[in-house]
């Protein structure tokens, strides 16, 4: 059996960038993201002194069972250990958790705080195929509430004949910080799908 036999599409989340992160060296923070699905590992590259990084970076996954974690993790460097944001797919939503950690050479990465979201409404738009809709159409929006850890509004919207999510989330178990992501589904000719 070849992997296109099992392959559902590529899910691609964008790191864009952190919001007024903590601070866990001396004065600022070296922070970087780690993305784990499955035995799939990527991470970002580590923007050095700057609790207010921006990534813009697309890590980029193949997805064969849903069933497995999504772990997305974002951190700060100040040693060698990243941090975890794990992402759980149960039936059709996920329930992603991130943390942020401080990457530090001389000890142990510091937290960064964490953040859960729920990508249900995503799953379920992507679904509807839907096709042929004017760019920027917003298909769903999700508030932000004690429930979620969205720091305002996320949007669910038609972008050059995708579906995409952004999120702005904050981080919580920490005095401050937020990160912004955008995830986009991307179906193969050939691939089950989902």
């Amino acid at each position: 059996m070849s992997l296109m036999d099992n392959l559902l599409g590529i899910l691609r989340v964008r790191v864009k960038r952190g919001v007024n992160l903590a601070v866990r060296d001396v004065s600022s923070s070296d922070p970087y993201v780690v993305l784990k699905l499955g035995r799939q590992k990527l991470k970002t590259k580590v923007v050095k002194k700057n609790v207010n990084p921006q990534w813009e970076e697309d890590l980029t996954f193949t997805v064969t069972d849903p069933n497995l974690p999504l772990n997305l993790v974002t951190l700060t460097i100040t040693s060698s250990k990243p941090s975890r944001l794990t992402i759980f797919y149960k039936s059709s939503w996920f329930k992603p958790e991130q943390v942020v950690y401080d990457h530090d050479f001389f000890s142990k990465d510091d937290k960064m705080g964490d953040a859960e979201i729920d990508l249900k409404p995503y799953i379920e738009a992507l679904r509807m195929e839907l096709s042929g809709l004017p760019d920027g159409t917003i298909i769903s929006t999700i508030h932000p509430n004690r429930s979620n850890c969205l720091a305002e509004e996320s949007y669910i919207r038609w972008s050059n004949d995708r579906i995409v999510q952004s999120f702005c989330l904050r981080l919580r178990n920490v005095e401050r910080g937020e990160v912004e992501l955008e995830l986009q589904w991307i179906d193969l000719p050939g691939s089950k799908g989902l």
